[in-house]
């Protein structure tokens, strides 16, 4: 009896002694962060910064393999709070610097005056700005250890990239693996992982990176570093994993282009009207606008296309319900002898209300209407306003219409022998969208949208980049017009076919391939970013509230006490 009291009062005093030497710890560290807050803070903006640049339009790709490591560098010795201040100070530089074309979209077509436009640009940057805000306060509690980090970064990024796509109608634009777009043997793992296969490759190269710095920059042994023999069995697995995807992507592209030569194919044209978007509701330019539509795609007649396809929203008019100007139309269709898929808005009257749709027609070449989609996920304040009654200030860009109702998920149209998945706009960001239709055996995948909103920013080009994955994923050919631009033809390999400049006319005919092989990701989906996630939640739950992310903290818990 008396060894138990003396075993229980020994525990007593070690635990007691712990939390003594853990708040004299945190002290020090808060008077150190205080000594070099500044060099963390540029540290931070300098992360924010380097991940802009590697989208569209600066498009610098290569950045994106070290963009996070400044911040990093930044999180260590920081407490929960400090780290949670860092992160969201370098995902408020990030998005302000990404998303600015939001500013100019306001101010040009949402007539806000720009005290407005700003306060509202860096609120909606701030939203994003939490998820690295998160992700950087999270680090700061639970990497003790180099493998932790080494692992728990990409884990970690991706599972709030995850979450960022659908919380609060989600807003997945430009994921960090976007910015490879343009790297083809890299990306071919979408069609088993999604972007976020992606994504936590190029986490991995920033963690790697991380774990090396530290191993070089360290000053003398007694610190928390990283060993020679972990830095490089670590550098060793990153290059494993960075080798699988590359020859598998080289092996992937092969095995497609194979598909591709034994597989059908259909004869596409797009119509890129360059409308300007002033012009575009105003009911003076409507015959202007719709003759001009029937006059670029009669250019196409003598390439005898199969399906033309005009942008969103292309017949500034209710379709079959302004009988002069559908008439127009439908005689253009007959005389060009060719399928159309033409955007206009529609609606449907109730009883005691009329519901409006952001749609999209497939008229055959005799000029009848043989099927019609409608938009599923809707612009927040371009299509309706959420939260109406706490800002009532805002309004819609498009003011010809009162609010739009969304469609039903998945929907394709029939076309011949075959489906088309059609996705509006930037519903081209969602992936469940297009794998929805994919599943639902569409064949050849569909985006209109008008950029024109966008002007000449990095927008349109950010918008365009997102829309090569979609075919990667579901391995489908996938076709994009647009009023001003980007439109393009993206084959099932993620390869650019095609594209145009921004605000030209443009009127382009390509033979598209027709696969029909299902993807791992079409048929499973975002597993991978979900098994991300349980693991992220687990490793918090094991490792929260540890000693913090520190070398003076590893210091401590060695001593006998």
């Amino acid at each position: 009896m008396i060894l138990l009291k003396r075993d229980y009062l020994e525990i007593f005093k070690t635990y007691s002694l712990r939390i003594e030497q853990s708040r004299r710890l945190g002290n020090y560290s808060k008077l150190k962060i205080r000594q070099i807050d500044i060099s963390k803070i540029i540290l931070a903006i300098v992360s924010g910064l380097l991940l802009t640049g590697s989208f569209p339009k600066i498009g610098v790709d290569l950045l994106a393999w070290f963009a996070i490591v400044p911040l990093l560098v930044a999180l260590r010795n920081l407490s929960f709070k400090n780290g949670f201040r860092l992160g969201f100070l370098s995902g408020l530089v990030h998005y302000l610097t990404l998303m600015y074309w939001l500013v100019y979209t306001m101010k040009t077509y949402g007539h806000l005056p720009l005290y407005l436009c700003i306060p509202v640009l860096f609120l909606f940057s701030a939203y994003l700005a939490l998820y690295i805000a998160i992700f950087s306060a999270i680090l700061t509690g639970i990497c003790r250890k180099p493998i932790v980090c080494f692992f728990m970064i990409p884990v970690l990024w991706v599972s709030l990239e995850y979450l960022r796509s659908f919380l609060f109608s989600g807003f997945p634009w430009e994921l960090i693996g976007y910015s490879q777009f343009n790297n083809l043997y890299l990306i071919q793992i979408s069609d088993i992982f999604g972007i976020y296969g992606v994504s936590f490759l190029i986490a991995l190269s920033n963690a790697a990176i991380f774990i090396t710095f530290l191993y070089l920059t360290k000053k003398n042994r007694q610190e928390w570093v990283v060993s020679k023999s972990i830095v490089a069995r670590l550098i060793i697995f990153f290059i494993l994993i960075f080798g699988l995807v590359w020859f598998y992507g080289k092996w992937r592209i092969e095995s497609i282009d194979n598909l591709i030569s034994a597989s059908p194919s259909v004869s596409v044209t797009i119509v890129q009207g360059n409308i300007d978007q002033e012009k575009k509701w105003d009911t003076a330019f409507q015959n202007e606008t719709t003759e001009k539509y029937i006059k670029l795609s009669l250019l196409a007649k003598e390439h005898k296309p199969d399906l033309i396809v005009w942008p969103e929203t292309a017949t500034p008019f209710y379709f079959l319900y302004d009988i002069k100007l559908s008439n127009m139309v439908q005689k253009g269709i007959y005389d060009i002898d060719a399928d159309f898929l033409i955007g206009s808005p529609s609606f449907v009257r109730s009883k005691n209300s009329v519901e409006y749709y952001n749609s999209a027609y497939l008229i055959s070449s005799s000029g009848k209407v043989s099927g019609k989609y409608d938009k599923v996920h809707l612009v927040p304040f371009g299509e309706y306003i959420p939260f109406k009654k706490w800002f009532p200030f805002l309004g819609k860009m498009v003011e010809q219409v009162g609010d739009f109702r969304a469609g039903n998920k998945g929907n394709t149209i029939s076309f011949r022998n075959y489906e088309l998945g059609l996705q509006i706009c930037y519903e081209i960001i969602f992936p469940d969208l297009s794998r929805a239709m994919t599943k639902n055996n569409a064949l050849l995948l569909v985006n209109i949208t008008n950029d024109a909103w966008f002007g000449k920013t990095g927008a349109p080009y950010q918008h365009f980049s997102m829309a090569v994955f979609r075919a990667v994923e579901n391995r489908r050919s996938l076709v994009r017009s647009a009023n001003t631009g980007i439109s393009g033809f993206i084959d099932p390999a993620g390869r650019v076919i095609a594209q145009t400049d921004l605000f030209q006319e443009a009127v382009m005919t390509k033979s598209m391939p027709l696969l029909n092989k299902t993807s791992l990701y079409t048929r499973f989906g975002d597993i991978f970013a979900i098994v991300c996630l349980i693991a992220t939640a687990i490793l918090i739950m094991i490792l929260y509230g540890r000693p913090l992310w520190s070398p003076e903290t590893t210091m401590i818990s060695k001593k006998k006490i």
